[in-house]
């Protein structure tokens, strides 16, 4: 029965509080909103009868939780559900949840799609401009917040600007995390060249997924100052899992879309 499985000991937990405490946010009162989305591709489980069954996962994480999740850790936990057996969808749901609820301290929440809910899904983009098309020249892929500029002779400006760009490394394991990231907001003009070179200066950069989103959210409402911001992740999946994190100081709605690389 699923409430004597106990796989929770694979899950690793990492703390949150000694990045941000690194990057000086608040960690009492946060200048953002944000969830961590996490998609699972490779779940599978057993059901009464001992039959296979998968499903895609979609796990929402609240940002406000001690701990985040280890990504490698979590794909062997929930690889450790493929032999066994389950009375019903719910039950494994509920083991689920309360094991990554468990981990990280925090609000969890967990849904399953079925294979014909997902395929229904169509490869789609960001909305708004890609700035990743300028002839430019890259001379560092340090990190380097100061390459961030204004045009503070311009009028306050909306507008929607994302990169497919974007590259660092999972401190872990070393390996590369690619993602596309969207930022939207409202402000003074941010010079589209030099938000784009910041971007590409974390190509180097060793932090996990959910770190890089909250630094640069950090980074451009301190360096650029603007009204509202959003900035929003979209990793390319690893290990059968992507990670999507966003953070936010005014009301957002994520689009659960699938880029190209998802």
């Amino acid at each position: 029965m699923s409430f004597k499985i106990n796989n929770f000991h694979h899950l690793q937990p990492i703390s949150r509080k000694k990045h941000r405490k690194k990057i000086r946010l608040n960690y009492i009162n946060l200048p953002f909103i944000g969830r961590d989305i996490w998609t699972l591709y490779e779940l599978s489980w057993l059901n009464k009868n001992g039959l296979p069954k998968v499903a895609i996962a979609k796990i929402e994480i609240d940002i406000n939780s001690i701990n985040i999740v280890e990504s490698k850790s979590l794909k062997t936990y929930i690889n450790s559900f493929n032999q066994i057996q389950f009375d019903n969808d719910i039950n494994f749901i509920k083991i689920l949840t309360d094991d990554l609820t468990k981990c990280v301290c925090g609000q969890v929440s967990v849904k399953l799609f079925s294979l014909d809910e997902i395929k229904k899904q169509k490869i789609s983009d960001f909305r708004g401009t890609c700035i990743d098309n300028q002839n430019i020249k890259i001379e560092s892929y340090k990190y380097d917040p100061s390459l961030l500029m204004i045009d503070s002779k311009k009028k306050i400006t909306k507008e929607s600007l994302y990169t497919h760009l974007f590259k660092s490394n999972c401190p872990a394991t070393q390996q590369p995390d690619w993602a596309s990231m969207y930022i939207t907001y409202i402000g003074l003009p941010i010079n589209h060249d030099s938000l784009l070179r910041y971007l590409i200066s974390f190509r180097s950069h060793n932090e996990f997924h959910e770190e890089c989103i909250e630094r640069i959210f950090n980074d451009i409402n301190k360096i650029c100052k603007p009204e509202k911001l959003t900035v929003y992740g979209r990793y390319t999946r690893r290990g059968g899992i992507d990670i999507n994190p966003w953070r936010s100081n005014t009301i957002f709605s994520p689009c659960f879309i699938r880029l190209a690389r998802q």
